[in-house]
């Protein structure tokens, strides 16, 4: 089992959507088992900020002073014998609701689909390499593809 703890620090993610804590515990319930291979409940944070904190933490994490969609921080540790934290995801308000006019559907699967491509950084996959760029897209698109109708 796989359970997102769900922090909001920007009150624009509720004005668009009260119910978008719960998009992400919907997305990994519908994941297949698989991509880690633990026997505990695995938890992950997922922080639903803005341009200004996300830029911060690029700078200071990856020494990139900009603004980014989605930003990943693998931990994978246990915390005792039932839980292993896999890590934390933070996503900028900013880039899901571009443009400004964007519908609540495509609010939705824009934040579906980058909230995937950060859970697979977490589980380990990256996209630094061409080859690795492919394999990342292809399973990105598989999980999408299997959690759309479930948002």
């Amino acid at each position: 089992m796989i359970k997102a703890e769900v922090i909001i620090d920007n009150t624009a993610w509720k004005k668009k959507n009260r119910n978008i804590s719960k998009i992400f515990n919907k997305i990994l319930k519908n994941l297949p088992t698989g991509y880690i291979s633990k026997n505990k409940k695995i938890i992950i944070t997922v922080l639903l900020s803005n341009n200004f904190k996300i830029k911060k933490l690029n700078k200071v994490f990856r020494k990139k002073n900009k603004a980014t969609d989605v930003l990943s921080f693998p931990i994978r540790k246990s915390i005792d014998k039932n839980f292993f934290y896999l890590g934390d995801i933070v996503i900028s308000y900013e880039f899901m609701n571009k443009p400004i006019t964007t519908s609540l559907v495509q609010f939705k699967k824009k934040v579906a689909k980058i909230f995937i491509h950060g859970f697979l950084h977490l589980a380990g996959f990256d996209h630094k390499k061409k080859r690795d760029f492919n394999k990342m897209q292809k399973e990105e698109l598989k999980l999408y593809n299997l959690v759309k109708n479930k948002i």
